[in-house]
């Protein structure tokens, strides 16, 4: 049991930094306050090899592992949530969609484009009214011949403006029949196929979501992922990994918010002293401290689970669970270490307060990853 990066980890660990600190440090507040999607700094990403993290090189990928992985979206995170959660979905959702299920052909068509981010992608699953029910989808596949005609919408769908490509999971059957969704990829420029209203966040805001819209979209039967039923399924496996993706997205945010509040700690003198030398203030950091140390111990356990190739469904679900609820609770302790400055946008902790929340809710919220846990050691 070994609790140290590799070499070759710590390595990629600090070039993530260094992109961070160059690419994206100066421009976090811009695009936080014109919600711009900063389509040229995922570029430069995908120069670095941050967003094919986990495809193969034969692909064009980075072929690394999970806690790789971790690694790169903590450091893109700590410097602003927004890009991380853009990292994560491209990577873990769209793309990982791909790795996973698709065959050799589609593989070599579609991987290369997205590990190296000439394409950005997304990913479809939630609708307008369905967000944790997904078996109660309304967006509809039809045969007809050798192509398929979808119909429907799709909601809150990161990068759903930008991107060029999307994998979309559909209803092929009867609602509420969880063999009866199927995953189809639908490239940008597809009849029938468009963006929607784009939504204006509380927080994540340089990170774009937006509606996908289907009207008589027509595309062929080589699109289609795995066997028709699957895509249920097959959903359910691309949440499990991502689940390590929002973990990880999670502790970068608190570790983000920690050490700004540490920093001001040391700085902000109240009655002749720093207020870290305060009781109530240092015990704030003792505890942010202890549950940031805890939420990375439990994403490497997942990671080391995923690496491994064992169901990791139960770990998944604690450590983005745990790592979440952390997240938000170390980012309001951190404005409040503040004061009224961590109130204004002069400081870096407002930012993370607003950013943190998303945690608890994309790719399932904390109550569905009790679900998940609950199901697991109750069998």
């Amino acid at each position: 049991m070994n609790f140290d990066y590799t070499e070759t980890q710590q390595l990629i660990a600090d070039s993530a930094r260094d992109f961070a600190n160059q690419y994206i440090k100066p421009h976090v507040m811009e695009w936080d306050e014109t919600q711009t999607f900063p389509i040229e700094v995922f570029k430069k990403a995908g120069e670095f090899g941050f967003m094919g993290i986990l495809v193969p090189e034969e692909y064009g990928g980075a072929g690394l592992g999970y806690h790789e992985y971790i690694a790169i979206l903590e450091e893109i995170s700590k410097v602003d949530p927004a890009i991380g959660l853009s990292v994560a979905a491209h990577n873990s959702l769209c793309t990982n969609h791909i790795l996973e299920f698709a065959n050799d052909e589609q593989k070599s068509r579609w991987l290369p484009k997205l590990a190296t981010a000439e394409w950005i992608g997304a990913w479809g699953l939630t609708e307008h009214n369905t967000g944790s029910d997904a078996g109660g989808m309304d967006t509809t596949a039809v045969k007809d011949g050798d192509e398929w005609v979808i119909n429907g919408a799709k909601n809150f769908i990161t990068h759903g403006i930008s991107g060029d490509i999307a994998v979309v999971v559909v209803r092929t059957g009867e609602k509420g029949d969880s063999h009866g969704i199927t995953a189809f990829v639908v490239e940008k420029g597809t009849p029938g196929f468009s963006s929607g209203k784009k939504e204006n966040k509380l927080g994540m805001r340089a990170s774009e979501t937006a509606e996908l819209i289907f009207q008589d979209c027509r595309i062929p039967d080589a699109n289609r992922l795995g066997e028709v039923g699957d895509g249920f399924i097959q959903a359910m496996k691309v949440l499990d990994g991502g689940r390590i993706s929002i973990g990880a997205l999670s502790l970068g945010t608190a570790k983000g918010a920690y050490e700004a509040a540490l920093k001001y700690s040391k700085e902000r003198v109240q009655f002749g002293k720093p207020i870290s030398e305060f009781q109530g203030i240092s015990f704030k950091l003792a505890d942010m401290a202890t549950e940031i140390e805890a939420s990375e111990l439990l994403l490497h356990k997942a990671a080391f689970e995923k690496n491994a190739g064992r169901k990791m469904t139960k770990i998944g679900a604690m450590a983005k669970m745990y790592a979440s609820e952390v997240c938000v609770k170390v980012a309001n302790e951190a404005v409040q270490i503040h004061g009224g400055y961590g109130y204004t946008k002069d400081f870096p902790v407002e930012k993370f307060y607003r950013d943190a929340k998303l945690c608890t809710i994309g790719e399932g919220t904390t109550e569905i990853q009790k679900l998940v846990i609950s199901r697991n050691i109750l069998k």
